[in-house]
């Protein structure tokens, strides 16, 4: 049963999906799909934390993820995918929107005090593939508003399990802190945290249930992981696997969750109905802190940087997009791409209409995902965010240009322009040689932010 604040978003994918089913057309050509449905089902993984080296398929040396790599050789590397922000709340705001945090109002994590949450006005790609008649599910870490009026179930999806913080709110740290939360929901009913050491598993028999329920009809299914987000956390049967400590245990579980969903769409044959993407919200973050033994917190080689920052390990992260008979087989894409496009293409995808009643910043990334000869991204500018929603950079083609944010120790300070084709790494800094490179990109940053002061939207409020 949906509250009020959601019957005019429901009227209008029910208005959109009528108009397209009585004209055929969804406002873009409709590439042509491959054997299966017309509408496939679609499942997101999301991983929280994970550096763009944590996967074997990324050159991982210390963790070993077999399911996840089956992914990339049945499937898609995707080498140039962006978060839009380098931290939680606000990278999961652009995934469920298509637009960056800073157009939603929700350029910052929440933590237990903050009252605010994901808009009740903002058109999610539940609501979306819910229009279309699609069931939909989120499992795991929502991040987008802990109380009621911006759970998950009040923004399109039909069932929710999980915590709307984040297991890292357990800590012994956020309880001296006065943020504590063992907030866990069923629907909307709080119930008891699972154990962190099974999180993981829990999640995914929960996942597997809901896909056997629903296997006779198109679903969505957004399973984010809270890990390996620290206290970074494995059972008995992952505790010791990896060579990568308990943070690799913690992705090797998720590597393992990953092989469980692909067999189930086996067993059932649904895997040539199926799109799997995985993913991650931001680059790792090699020097947290969560209180346990262990010297080693995942990797962004090579890139540079980490979580909360604007270099590009904590921007560019590890994505696989795997779907048999769609998805080409053992190919990479090297375009750019983003967390905004999830919306746009899965509504495409599903047959819905992408709202045009305000600005989505993602775009439809079908010809890169299915290999179209010719296809190249849809960016001709992307732009970096940090925490509270400051606008930190911006990437034009190969060129790569960081703006002083006024920032404080995680983020960068000054400007500086690198070549992301020759120096990937950002060690770098050519400015001084490209001056027109640097007022170019410039110019197309303020563009940016003129337009975000007209076509902002509020965040969502508590009464």
């Amino acid at each position: 049963m949906y509250p009020k604040t959601r019957i005019p978003q429901l009227i209008f994918c029910f208005l959109a999906s009528f108009h397209l089913a009585a004209s055929g057309e969804s406002g873009e050509p409709q590439l042509p799909a491959a054997d299966g449905p017309s509408r496939p089902n679609m499942i997101l993984l999301l991983a929280d934390d994970q550096g763009y080296n944590d996967l074997r398929c990324f050159g991982s040396e210390r963790i070993d993820t077999p399911n996840i790599d089956r992914m990339a050789a049945e499937g898609m590397r995707l080498t140039n995918f962006y978060v839009t922000s380098p931290i939680c709340t606000p990278a999961r705001a652009s995934l469920m929107t298509g637009c960056y945090p800073s157009r939603v109002g929700l350029g910052t994590p929440l933590h237990t005090p903050d009252r605010v949450g994901l808009n009740a006005a903002e058109i999610t790609v539940a609501e979306l593939l819910g229009g279309r008649g699609y069931a939909t599910a989120c499992i795991g870490k929502w991040h987008l508003g802990h109380h009621p009026p911006f759970y998950p179930t009040r923004h399109g999806f039909d069932h929710y399990f999980g915590t709307p913080l984040g297991h890292c709110f357990l800590t012994d740290r956020m309880r001296a802190r006065g943020e504590y939360s063992d907030l866990f929901l069923d629907g909307e009913e709080k119930v008891p945290f699972p154990p962190i050491a099974r999180l993981t598993e829990t999640l995914t028999a929960k996942a597997i249930r809901w896909i056997e329920d629903h296997a006779d009809e198109p679903f969505f299914l957004y399973l984010a992981h809270p890990m390996p987000h620290g206290p970074a956390a494995a059972s008995a049967r992952f505790r010791g696997q990896s060579e990568g400590g308990v943070y690799g245990d913690a992705v090797e579980t998720i590597d393992w969750s990953t092989g469980e969903i692909l067999r189930t769409l086996d067993r059932l044959e649904l895997a040539r109905k199926t799109i799997v993407v995985y993913t991650s919200d931001n680059g790792a973050d090699p020097a947290a802190d969560w209180g346990v033994d262990d010297d080693w917190f995942g990797s962004n080689a090579p890139l540079r940087g980490k979580k909360q920052q604007a270099w590009e390990g904590g921007l560019r992260v590890p994505c696989i997009a795997w779907g048999p008979g769609r998805v080409p087989a053992g190919t990479v894409c090297d375009e750019v791409a983003t967390v905004m496009d999830f919306l746009p293409t899965f509504a495409r995808l599903a047959g819905a209409v992408v709202p045009d009643d305000r600005v989505i910043d993602g775009h439809d990334i079908r010809p890169l995902l299915f290999g179209e000869p010719g296809a190249s991204s849809p960016y001709d500018a992307l732009i970096y965010h940090v925490r509270f929603g400051k606008i930190a950079g911006i990437r034009m083609g190969d060129w790569k240009l960081l703006v002083d944010v006024d920032a404080r120790t995680w983020r960068h300070r000054g400007t500086a322009l690198y070549d992301l084709k020759h120096d990937v790494a950002e060690r770098h800094d050519v400015a001084t040689a490209h001056p027109e490179v640097v007022e170019r990109l410039k110019a197309r940053l303020e563009r940016f932010d003129r337009d975000l002061g007209r076509t902002s939207r509020p965040v969502g409020e508590l009464p």
